[in-house]
């Protein structure tokens, strides 16, 4: 385990991985002196999906606005800040060369430390916020819109990848079902509003597993049932009733990832069980989790939906981490949209 900064440290931190341009003030590493969030989905929901090229032109437009609005609300001054993360990967590339520009800008002028951080580590540091006894180990389900992956969390920084999704990851199946079925982009937060109405037993859809990788994820499986299903409606005319059917979807999902999640927990002998990534604020994955961390004598951590969508404040945690470490970026910091898990 890393020990403590001997004053407070403070970290400005800036997200723009995909079409959230964020800033946020951490203090210490668990307490939030400001989170502003600069939504683009208005923007993309007209296309169905993120266009990187426009993603890219709303983040130059915002990021300035974010970073001075975050330190306002902190009512702290640059000066006073004592290190800058960002976000440089994994994601789509032009928006991380926005962040990862403004950031090294930002540290150079002011003479500050300059800390690279990876997007998942921060979606997995959003449980430290607001779970202030939370420390590592424990084992943590990652499920978002482009990973889904098991890991243990060895230490802060340090994970032991034991699982991931071999093709779809289950934010990519949650959007793809929803624009099948008419209910639009985002699809997560629709499917999840949408099935609250249907019965999530009517229809029985597969729970995709990959023979011989227990832990291993795969949805294109079902997301071929789900619209096999809906193709052979429509050719015999029979009504789709799209709360069951999204409802039977989710319940899939659910239960894929649960089951795997704790037999994780079980199996590597760890009580703590966390859940992170966009995808963690669904509703029904909180209640399954819940539910079955409780029969099971299990610790459930999760941040509220605020700290699951993209934002800088979990990446100010993820980066107060990395400082403690001594992990200082150099000025060439550069985006790399494939970064994977572990690597810097």
């Amino acid at each position: 385990m890393i020990g403590q900064a001997s004053e407070d440290v403070l970290i400005l931190a800036i997200e723009s991985s995909c079409d959230e341009t964020a800033a946020a003030v951490v203090k210490n590493g668990r307490t939030v002196l400001s989170n502003v969030i600069s939504s683009q989905i208005a923007t993309h929901t007209v296309y169905g999906g993120v266009v990187p090229e426009i993603a890219s032109r709303e983040h130059i437009k915002a990021v300035n606005y974010v970073i001075e609005r975050a330190l306002a609300e902190a009512q702290v001054a640059l000066e006073d800040i004592t290190a800058i993360g960002v976000t440089y990967g994994p994601g789509l590339v032009g928006a991380l060369l926005v962040g990862v520009a403004e950031a090294k800008a930002i540290a150079y002028a002011a003479g500050k430390p300059l800390i690279g951080v990876h997007h998942i580590e921060g979606h997995v540091s959003a449980n430290f916020i607001e779970n202030q006894d939370l420390e590592p180990p424990f084992v943590c389900l990652i499920v978002s819109g482009g990973h889904t992956h098991l890991v243990i969390v060895k230490d802060y920084g340090e994970f032991e990848i034991i699982g991931r999704t071999r093709d779809d990851a289950a934010g990519e199946a949650f959007d793809k079902v929803a624009r099948s079925v008419g209910l639009g982009y985002p699809g997560g937060p629709k499917i999840d509003k949408t099935a609250k109405e249907g019965n999530p037993h009517a229809i029985q859809f597969p729970r995709g597993r990959v023979e011989g990788a227990p832990y291993d994820f795969s949805f294109s499986g079902l997301k071929s049932a789900v619209l096999n299903h809906i193709n052979h409606a429509r050719m015999t005319g029979e009504e789709i009733h799209v709360p069951d059917l999204v409802a039977s979807f989710q319940n899939s999902v659910v239960e894929s990832l649960v089951s795997r999640a704790i037999l994780a927990a079980h199996e590597f002998g760890y009580k703590k069980l966390a859940i992170a990534g966009g995808v963690a604020s669904n509703s029904a994955l909180r209640k399954a989790v819940a539910e079955a961390c409780e029969k099971d004598g299990l610790q459930f951590y999760y941040p509220s939906p605020i700290f699951c969508t993209d934002n800088a404040a979990m990446i100010g945690t993820a980066a107060y981490y990395e400082y403690l470490k001594g992990n200082i970026s150099g000025w060439d910091l550069n985006a790399i949209p494939n970064l994977k898990l572990g690597e810097r």
